[in-house]
């Protein structure tokens, strides 16, 4: 039967942690970030003579027609082609350096084996030198430093020139496939699960499969964490506390980037994931026995008088229409999908969580037949310590950006943001959630969140991608047997962008900020800084040998899109020439 509840279940399943609703001014804050993906596109500013972004077009990032804020917009120019103001920030060998690392980025050969050059290099010159080698070429070029004392001074100097900074630390394990594959099948399988394989209610997507175990494979860009225990997840929270604290002490706007998966037991993300997809798939299923199938997210509503007699029929028990009047102010006998959601809320354990509709027997099941004591604590424990992080930022100062993860955990890491955001995100944007744009899915999952902060009144942050994980989640999705969640085509990505006009956001406002990683595509970030658009760099940093796996993917990254950065190379040997020209080849910044 379905049973309905009146005890918030988020609340009370994080034991000491209390979710508390703020009601106050909304103010919307949005960061725009993109992966470099084509010749003329640069992490969210695509280049044709100026800039165009979501939500602008022309030179300088002038706003589309038709708003009263266009004028001002359109008076702010910025002009790409400057070398000697977009590279000011950086000395002849620095220029010297990023031309030499795109070359060597773009040779296949390099890029496939670069591993094994560097452990090559590495027997060769030894550990010392080698550190020193990577200091002065890849590691330099697109990783701070060691630790939260040595990136200060680049902090200091990008942020003197206008371009402020998002800290992420990204030492990642070096294991072997086998052991990855090996941890993630522990940590994503419960005990009751290996007990009764094929006799409980899960989908194949929210699933381990050994083929897919290892969640580094066809990603870039992005750190993997895979779970070895609760005494690593706390490591992982110190050390994104040392983090954010480095960020709170190295500017007053910065940025610090975590990720849930290094917090917590990835068994509770996958099952929570697949329930809050049925739920909302089951709401589809009765809007569309009222005849509202086809419309967009938030435009279906359910008649709660329909809703009451179809629940019945179906041998549910519960009071839905009394439930739902009485936590509505309005009085339209009507409920949307953020309505329904509150349902997820109130379950009074956090086990309660894990329970599906099922349609024909018109009743919840569990999601599995029963939880240890252990998986309930380590549920428990992942939500304590994102609540501890957050806390860290609001006193440093920090925002705190969570990062998006795989479609069959990204369902569970953005509500248990958005509850972060519900908390912390009344006065002021500390928490930003961050949307794949290339998912079909991501017009409606922002809409919604937009509208939930408007209605309970608590400003709306974050970060929009491309997306990091396209190759694997096409592959797994083909041959597991699911729909692939990924836009078909490049330009429909595009139009997730585009459509994010609708919701008025205007970059001279500060609501926009734009976002590059280290050591690509300056020619943008510094010029727009410069300008005065809040422009930020995904800064990585930690020890140089540590970092290796990252600047392995980082190079598998590179090499697409140094293939066709012929331009960015073009400006950077321009200024060189302009500097040997003037007798400025020995100029070194002022900040």
């Amino acid at each position: 039967m379905f049973y309905v509840k009146t005890v918030p279940a988020l609340k009370r399943a994080r034991a000491d942690i209390h979710f508390k609703r703020l009601v106050l001014n909304r103010a919307v804050r949005c960061t725009v970030t993109s992966s470099s993906t084509a010749q003329t596109e640069h992490d969210g500013v695509r280049i044709r003579g100026g800039s165009e972004c979501p939500g602008l077009s022309g030179r300088g990032g002038r706003r589309r027609e038709g708003t009263a804020a266009a004028a001002a917009a359109n008076e702010i120019s910025v002009d790409f082609e400057q070398t000697r103001e977009a590279y000011k920030s950086k000395d002849s060998l620095e220029l010297l350096r990023s031309l030499v690392v795109f070359k060597l980025c773009s040779y296949d050969f390099l890029v496939d084996k670069n591993k094994e050059v560097m452990d090559l290099a590495k027997k060769i010159l030894g550990q010392k030198t080698f550190d020193q080698f990577m200091k002065m070429t890849f590691y330099g070029q697109f990783v701070a430093g060691e630790d939260h004392n040595d990136i200060k001074p680049l902090i200091q100097k990008n942020h003197s020139y206008g371009v402020g900074s998002v800290l992420d630390y990204s030492v990642e394990e070096d294991i072997s496939q086998e052991e990855a594959e090996r941890k993630e099948m522990d940590s994503c399988v419960s005990a009751a699960e290996k007990e009764n394989i094929g006799k409980d209610h899960r989908e194949r997507k929210y699933q381990a499969h050994k083929q897919f175990s290892d969640r580094r494979g066809g990603v870039t860009g992005a750190r993997t964490y895979f779970y070895a225990d609760e005494a690593k997840c706390d490591q992982h929270m110190e050390t994104f506390i040392k983090c954010i604290k480095a960020s709170g002490g190295s500017s007053m706007d910065g940025f610090s980037a975590i990720k849930m998966t290094a917090l917590g037991r990835p068994q509770f993300l996958l099952q929570f994931s697949e329930v809050l997809v049925k739920w909302r798939r089951f709401f589809t299923f009765l809007a569309s026995q009222q005849g509202k199938d086809g419309l967009e997210a938030l435009e279906q509503r359910l008649e709660l008088t329909q809703l009451q007699e179809f629940m019945t029929k179906l041998g549910a028990n519960g009071d839905f229409y009394g439930w739902f009047k009485g936590r509505k102010e309005d009085s339209t006998g009507c409920i949307d999908m953020l309505d329904w959601n509150s349902l997820i809320d109130d379950r009074t354990k956090i086990s309660d969580l894990l329970v599906v509709p099922n349609v024909e027997l018109g009743k919840l099941e569990p999601l599995l037949g029963k939880f240890t004591v252990e998986e309930d604590q380590q549920m428990k424990r992942m939500l304590q310590r994102v609540d501890v992080l957050a806390k860290h930022a609001l006193e440093s100062g920090v925002r705190l950006m969570v990062d998006a993860e795989q479609t069959y955990f990204q369902p569970a890491i953005s509500r248990l943001t958005l509850e972060m955001q519900r908390t912390y995100n009344g006065e002021k944007p500390v928490i930003f959630n961050t949307y794949q744009c290339y998912l079909k899915e991501a017009y409606d999952n922002v809409t919604m969140d937009v509208e939930l902060s408007r209605r309970e009144g608590w400003h709306f942050a974050a970060k929009l991608v491309r997306g990091a994980y396209m190759y694997q989640e096409r592959e797994r999705a083909k041959e597991i047997g699911y729909e692939d969640p990924i836009n078909p085509d490049y330009e429909s990505t595009n139009r997730m962008y585009h459509r994010m006009n609708e919701l008025g956001l205007i970059p001279t406002e500060n609501k926009v900020y734009f976002g590059q990683l280290l050591g690509m595509c300056d020619q943008i970030s510094f010029p727009l800084g410069q300008a005065g658009f809040p422009v930020y760099k995904y800064v990585p940093y930690g020890p140089v040998n540590e970092v290796m796996p990252y600047l392995s993917r980082r190079a598998q990254e590179n090499r697409g899109f140094m293939k066709g950065a012929q331009k960015e190379r073009e400006l950077l040997w321009k200024e060189l020439k302009r500097r040997l020209a003037s007798g400025e080849l020995l100029y070194k910044p002022v900040y």
